[in-house]
């Protein structure tokens, strides 16, 4: 059975990938460093590169892997075993030491999950999944993703439930009004008994929306690969898109 898709061919880089021809040669050889081409069991029929595309190819699409399988001339079950271990390589690093300027802005996104045991009916009246991100004010990088959490948890309890708000010490960390009680920066908000904020506030809250529009623009360019609005991944899957997407967002970002 021959490949429709393949790496050999770079105009199929970019629509599936998001990326050049030479960052994609970049990810390829990350994912080499972390084992991805060490050999178990049965010999790979795709390289490396084929089997990267094929992955970013499935979490932009989000049509089935069975659906995937006869682009590349493999089989389901080859994909099953390219997608499983080859996922979790692809996720972002773990943030660096934070440097003095730095600023962080979280929120929290909802993505439809069939998954039950990491998801519940939330405010869309659809199974969805909680997952909390960091990203960089001044790069707009990604630089956490928390675990799934049922949708119907508020974001104050998906911010510390599993340990995100640790990705935001040491640096000012800037959220939506959703996030009172946290410690972290808050628009204003008006007391009880008080009519309307002081124009001081007012003009203070117009900065932090500006700001915090950030983390919304990042939100939904990683909500462009399909996968995160209906996904099928069981357990870890969700998390793992998640962090896949993150890193090709960022090297898109990056160059």
């Amino acid at each position: 059975m021959g490949a429709v898709i393949s790496a050999d061919d770079p105009k199929w880089i970019e629509p599936f990938v998001g990326l050049t021809e030479v960052q994609s040669a970049g990810l390829v050889a990350l994912v080499r460093r972390r084992g991805g081409d060490v050999q178990r069991g049965r010999p790979w029929r795709l390289s490396l590169e084929d089997r990267v595309l094929l992955v970013a190819t499935y979490w932009r699409t989000n049509v089935t892997l069975r659906q995937v399988a006869p682009l590349f001339g493999a089989s389901k079950s080859a994909d099953d075993r390219i997608l499983d271990p080859l996922a979790p390589l692809l996720a972002i690093s773990p943030a660096r030491r934070t440097r003095k300027d730095t600023v962080y802005i979280v929120d929290g996104t909802l993505v439809p999950t069939r998954d039950r045991s990491v998801a519940a009916f939330s405010k869309h009246y659809r199974y969805s999944t909680n997952l909390q991100v960091v990203v960089d004010a001044n790069s707009r990088l990604v630089v956490a993703v928390g675990l799934p959490l049922p949708g119907s948890r508020n974001d104050c309890r998906a911010l510390t439930e599993f340990g995100i708000d640790r990705a935001c010490r040491g640096a000012p960390t800037i959220a939506d009004g959703g996030y009172q009680g946290t410690g972290l920066l808050i628009p204003h908000r008006k007391r009880r008994g008080q009519s309307h904020l002081s124009p001081s506030q007012e003009a203070e809250n117009a900065v932090h929306r500006r700001a915090r529009a950030r983390v919304e623009h990042a939100l939904s360019r990683l909500k462009k690969w399909k996968i995160l609005r209906d996904c099928r991944l069981k357990g870890d899957g969700v998390h793992q898109a998640m962090l896949g997407i993150a890193r090709l967002h960022n090297l898109a970002l990056t160059g």
